[in-house]
């Protein structure tokens, strides 16, 4: 399923981002504030703000928004950790 978010020119003019990147930033401020409120998992948040693991773990802490860390994420690390022991 593509969604498509329709803004009035004069809110998209009233952000303060070049107008080339709006469209881009509008979806990773989307995926932080749906990760930040706990309604998608990291995974999903950093794929739909196109942010590989690490960059969207900075832009976490730099945003001051808690990791949710479960059983999905442990996996996930474990495996990362499998593959890549030397």
């Amino acid at each position: 399923m593509v969604l498509t978010l329709s803004i009035p020119d004069e809110i998209a003019t009233a952000i303060k981002w070049p107008r080339k990147q709006l469209d881009q930033q509008l979806v990773i401020e989307m995926a932080f504030a749906l990760y930040g409120r706990g309604l998608m998992s990291m995974g999903s948040a950093r794929r739909l703000a196109g942010l590989d693991k690490w960059t969207f773990l900075e832009e976490l802490a730099a945003r001051k928004i808690e990791r949710h860390y479960g059983e999905c994420e442990l996996e996930e690390d474990l495996g990362y950790a499998r593959n890549h022991h030397q």
